[in-house]
């Protein structure tokens, strides 16, 4: 994932590796990418070594110096290759761990599983706020003009908490029945 992300931002136009980490932790690609952004620098040095991306330039800032990345044209084919078997790839996830503790509710007491689930009920409703907030973000960093594409992701990202939202509140409801 952080090969596809880096070399289709820097497809959009060169940057350092800082450039890269600021849009990443814009667009929170840590958290729904899994994109580990203290990685970036090292991804950009291999894709280097791969002949992936190349330094476009060197900029001097204070005492400092920052590489300027650019991608290849043998990285834009691996972007392209890249993008294609993502599309392919299967994205189901299930809540694996909560499915296996909903297998084995009834070993806790009622009261102590409702308020575990009334914890994890908080935690997506903070995930749906700091999703909303990304997409403020997101929005103002391209002066309200968001791509289709990108308005269809985060409703599909707001359709899956808001699902799962639903789920936890039904199990809350069994449990109380």
């Amino acid at each position: 994932m952080t090969r596809l992300l880096v070399l289709g931002l820097l497809d959009m136009q060169p940057m350092s590796g800082y450039d890269v980490q600021q849009m990443l932790k814009l667009t929170d690609a840590e958290r729904w990418g899994g994109v580990l952004i203290g990685s970036i620098y090292h991804a950009l040095k291999k894709m280097e070594t791969e002949r992936l991306v190349e330094v476009a330039s060197i900029e001097q800032t204070g005492h400092r110096q920052k590489a300027v990345y650019q991608i290849t044209e043998k990285g834009k084919n691996h972007l392209k290759e890249l993008a294609r078997d993502a599309l392919k790839a299967s994205s189901v996830i299930y809540p694996s761990t909560l499915y296996s503790g909903l297998s084995y509710v009834h070993k806790l007491p009622k009261d102590e599983a409702l308020t575990a689930l009334s914890l994890q009920t908080d935690a997506l409703d903070r995930e749906y706020q700091t999703l909303e907030k990304g997409l403020k973000a997101k929005k103002e960093a391209l002066d309200g003009d968001l791509p289709a594409m990108t308005k269809l992701v985060f409703e599909n990202m707001f359709a899956i908490i808001c699902q799962q939202q639903y789920f936890v509140s039904k199990a809350m409801q069994l449990l109380n029945s």
